[in-house]
């Protein structure tokens, strides 16, 4: 049989393709470090108090913090009160972009987290388990003279976590409370040039409605949207390799089809990975720039849920495939225990997702973590899908403990070859070898790469450029999983070349030729690598064959 390119290739060509590979994957960091900006810009606002003279007289009504058209504004509530002007009449205004700015589809989406100001007062302390409740409006306009319109409306809780650290006592009245940030809203496309919000803190003391939360003195927001500069890098990189998985991924299944057999188990798994890395490469992102698609953000998450799930159930069954000690192989349904806590913990996750940015396609305003339920929920979801990964994790180093075993145990064999078979067949070892550390290094570079972009301050300074590390780090791991997928279905193509006295690929190899054919499950093994660890335990059992 041919066998795959890994076990034909010269090891020049091995050595001047894997030096390829590397430079390509240099050029992937270096395009996010050294060309594209940071990946996300965060702009801090201050709620204007906006004074409503009568409540809601106009619903349409909308209150700007400047502008020709800006409202009658307060700068302290004691000017409130000095003015007779009760809580339920002020409206904290904030528009998005800052004055003179304007936002843009290129920012792809909108994050904003809320901080309370709130000053300790002996006889107006926060209680235990304060639930401030929030009635938020969201308009969008495209130019500086049109009328606002209403994109969202909604009446949310969000639970206060203050710490006050010094005493309390009269003496330190006016003081701060020490407030955690909160979960505000979430957009999953910039389609408008200006955002407006309008937010009351409606006081109703009857039923108890923002009552015992403080004296809220001022509502502080972060908006966080992906820079411009990164989004087109971004969409540069899935462009050009979008064509490039595809045209590997039909070239190495044409091969396939080209073979007298059936394919294996293994070639429809890598032929699986490679259709996963297609569909996470398609850069469907550039209609987001001329549609507004709110549904980007969860789409997105759903694709790279798909590859990382295809990918974790490659490894199991890559290295199930080369365990010559299985007495069945080449059928999905033996590794239904491996694979079951991936799709498992891929559900949890994907429920997750749907309960958070599922819900936000309608209310923006909405998180799974403000209420105490949901964050037990979300949190029960992430424990689950955490110790489906740790199990896998584990199962995954001891599958690959086992091949390594297996092989060093029988390598004992290798003298009975000749010379000339023995270099080839440890040459396919080594291979084997380097390619599963490969794949443990590619891994451990996500996790890598992942820690430092959260501890560093996001970029560093070499000589006069300035490397940011974030966007390498989004730019470079994306690279190296399109290279690893381009390189497995490459390498494990069948080959045309044959080796020794092998006959057309298909047909089976008898005594006195390289290796024979092993029918395990149903299937036909094609791996020469495993084709060899058979020879070889076959020496050890006494059998006598011409090599």
């Amino acid at each position: 049989m041919a066998g795959a390119i890994i076990e034909n290739m010269s090891t020049k060509k091995l050595v001047i393709m894997g030096v390829t590979l590397l430079l390509f994957q240099a050029l992937a960091f270096m395009v996010g470090g050294l060309i594209a900006p940071s990946p996300t810009t965060a702009v801090h606002y201050l709620a204007t108090k906006c004074v409503d003279k009568i409540k809601h007289q106009e619903e349409s009504k909308w209150f700007m913090p400047w502008g020709h058209d800006q409202c009658e504004k307060i700068r302290t509530f004691d000017e409130a009160v000095a003015k007779r002007i009760e809580a339920n009449n002020i409206v904290f205004a904030i528009h998005i972009p800052l004055p003179q700015k304007e936002m843009s589809p290129w920012f792809q989406f909108m994050l904003v987290i809320l901080q309370f100001d709130i000053a300790f007062k002996m006889y107006n302390q926060i209680d235990d388990g304060a639930m401030a409740s929030l009635d938020v409006r969201l308009a969008y306009r495209d130019d500086t003279v049109s009328d606002w319109t209403e994109m969202a409306h909604s009446f949310e809780l969000r639970k206060l976590s203050c710490n006050f650290t010094t005493i309390k006592n009269f003496e330190n009245e006016g003081r701060y409370y020490e407030c955690d940030l909160l979960p505000f809203m979430e957009i999953g496309s910039v389609a408008h040039k200006y955002y407006l919000l309008n937010i009351r803190l409606p006081v109703n003391e009857r039923r108890k409605v923002n009552v015992g939360i403080g004296e809220i003195k001022d509502i502080r927001l972060v908006s966080i949207h992906q820079n411009g500069g990164f989004t087109k890098v971004w969409f540069a990189m899935k462009t050009f390799l979008t064509p490039s998985i595809l045209i590997i991924m039909i070239w190495y299944w044409r091969r396939i089809m080209l073979m007298s057999r059936p394919p294996v188990l293994l070639e429809k798994v890598i032929l699986a990975l490679g259709i996963s890395m297609t569909f996470i490469n398609i850069p469907v992102e550039w209609f987001s720039i001329g549609f507004n698609w709110t549904w980007m953000l969860l789409f997105g998450d759903i694709r790279q849920g798909i590859f990382y799930s295809m990918l974790l159930s490659f490894w199991i069954i890559f290295c199930g495939e080369h365990l010559m000690d299985q007495t069945e192989r080449n059928r999905f349904s033996v590794y239904w225990k491996q694979v079951g806590p991936i799709v498992f913990g891929s559900f949890c996750l994907f429920i997750f997702d749907m309960c958070e940015r599922g819900v936000q396609l309608t209310n923006p305003f909405y998180s799974i973590w403000a209420s105490d339920v949901g964050t037990e929920l979300a949190m029960a979801f992430i424990i689950v899908a955490g110790i489906c990964a740790c199990l896998y994790f584990l199962f995954l180093c001891f599958m690959v403990f086992q091949v390594f075993r297996n092989i060093s145990g029988k390598r004992t064999s290798l003298p009975a070859m000749s010379k000339a078979r023995r270099l080839h067949y440890e040459g396919l070892i080594f291979r084997f070898k380097f390619l599963m550390l490969v794949t443990l290094t590619c891994a451990a570079m996500t996790v890598i790469f992942f820690i430092i972009s959260q501890v560093n301050e996001g970029h560093w300074h070499w000589g006069e450029h300035t490397v940011q590390v974030n966007s390498a780090f989004f730019t470079g791991i994306y690279g190296m999983w399109n290279l690893y997928v381009f390189a497995i279905m490459f390498l494990y193509a069948p080959s045309h070349k044959r080796y020794g006295d092998e006959r057309s690929s298909g047909q089976c190899i008898t005594d006195g030729e390289e290796g024979e054919t092993v029918k395990r499950g149903g299937g036909v093994e094609t791996s020469k690598v495993m084709k060899t660890i058979h020879l070889l335990t076959s020496v050890t059992s006494g059998e006598k064959k011409r090599f």
